[in-house]
């Protein structure tokens, strides 16, 4: 039975320009599942962080059709809006998250993908007007990233109290020595030391959501899922 992994696989491949690039699989997925929007995310952390909110939430993304899908990268967006949005693309609704510092590569990734769709329909009008789904894409903007969110949600003293319970505090103490770290803000520290080690920022993107109050959810986070 196909599952919303086996689209996310098919995606990542048909962006790299692997096998199966034309998208057919990714599109016969899309219509058998049903797929009805994707959110793009810069990596896999954010992706945890996501989901462990709909699970607070109760919400099942997948069931609901929504992929949740990390793009290794947020200069990838494009080549995503590209394949997913509006036609000639899958004509899935598109949304995510993104850095304030990249709010404008984003917002160009959007421009050109429905500039793409007006082409398309100029070209093809009955068959674009079959498939444009009419859906509004939206990226919701962290300030400095979600984890710098997350950390200002929870405040210093409550994330530092989470990383003693994860076991990292030593590891803390110790980059904290770092010649480097002198002279930057607690919270700058934290955030920095989420992405020391690999699978770290991953674990902390559920570990700090889990620990949110329920009216303390970072404006990006909490809009993102409350518009899906």
């Amino acid at each position: 039975m196909a599952d919303m992994g086996a689209f996310r696989e098919a995606v990542t491949g048909w962006a790299a320009g692997g096998p199966g690039g034309s998208g057919e699989s990714a599109r016969e997925l899309a219509a058998r599942l049903p797929v009805r929007a994707v959110v793009l995310l810069e990596g896999p952390s954010d992706a945890a962080a996501v989901d462990a909110l709909a699970e607070r939430r109760g919400r099942d993304l997948e069931g609901e059709g929504v992929c949740v899908l990390p793009m290794g990268g947020a200069m990838s967006v494009g080549r995503f809006a590209r394949l997913l949005g509006p036609p000639p693309g899958l004509g899935l609704r598109l949304t995510g998250l993104c850095d304030v510092r990249e709010r404008d590569f984003y917002a160009r990734a959007l421009e050109e993908a429905t500039a793409g769709a007006a082409q398309a329909q100029e070209q093809a009008p009955e068959q674009a007007q079959e498939q444009v789904p009419g859906q509004v894409q939206r990226f919701f903007v962290c300030a400095a990233d979600l984890e710098d969110e997350l950390i200002r949600a929870l405040g210093v003293a409550r994330v530092e109290e989470l990383v003693r319970a994860e076991g990292d505090l030593r590891a803390l103490q110790t980059f904290l020595r770092q010649p480097a770290q002198q002279g930057r803000t607690a919270q700058q520290q934290l955030r920095r030391f989420l992405g020391t080690k690999k699978g770290r920022k991953i674990r902390y993107g559920r570990v700090l959501v889990e620990a949110l109050e329920p009216d303390r959810v970072p404006a990006p986070l909490d809009g993102l899922l409350t518009s899906l």
